[in-house]
């Protein structure tokens, strides 16, 4: 797969730019001049990001509301709720366990010292449950207060640059589903994904009753 991207990348940069992905990050400013490798590297990062995350949240999310069956009753009653549901199941879900950055200085943070260039992981599906932070933090709601107080999207300069795109797809996704008033039956456990940085589902199987 490498070779592939690597390439098109080399295609893409020969050519005259196009509205494509890999030819806007061939002739963008900021990667044209990025090592084959590190360019595949953040290629392949953009891709599982886009893909990945949105559908394990859509399992995760019918998974939930079927472990949940009174917050679905919530939102069948009240199908405005759908853009909270989606926050809560990103939050709930957190499809991307956690990331490792390098200090570029050194800091304190809570009391603990970080050097420069130690490297520091950061634990979302751990501050997704921060009881001191979200309350009933361990708790599927889709009614919220707060529903997007979470770090599922990662926060400052480091922040999804797809996180709108997400939002939008879970939402007309549940807003089809509630409009076809489709019930679906979790029928089994879920077959997970054996990862410490996905947190993804393999297979749940289900029953769609029209």
């Amino acid at each position: 797969m490498a070779d592939v991207f690597k390439g098109l990348w080399r295609e893409r940069a020969k050519a005259q730019p196009q509205l494509d992905l890999i030819s806007m990050m061939a002739h963008s400013e900021g990667t044209r001049g990025m090592p084959e490798m590190e360019f595949v590297g953040n290629l392949a990062l953009l891709i599982v990001g886009g893909n990945d995350t949105t559908r394990n949240s859509m399992s995760g999310g019918l998974l939930a509301l079927s472990e949940n069956p009174g917050e679905l009753a919530k939102l069948k009653a009240n199908p405005t709720l759908v853009p909270s549901l989606v926050a809560e199941t990103i939050r709930y879900q957190t499809p991307v366990i956690h990331m490792r950055r390098t200090a570029t200085r050194d800091t304190e943070l809570a009391g603990q010292g970080i050097r420069q260039g130690d490297k520091v992981v950061m634990w979302y599906v751990s501050g997704n449950r921060d009881d001191s932070v979200i309350e009933n933090a361990d708790a599927f709601i889709v009614d919220r207060t707060k529903p997007r107080q979470h770090l599922s999207y990662g926060a400052g300069i480091h922040r999804c640059v797809g996180d709108r795109l997400a939002d939008l797809q879970l939402k007309i996704l549940w807003e089809e589903i509630l409009a076809r008033d489709l019930d679906i039956q979790v029928m089994g456990p879920p077959r997970r994904l054996f990862s410490n940085f996905i947190r993804g589902i393999r297979e749940l199987p289900v029953q769609i009753r029209m």
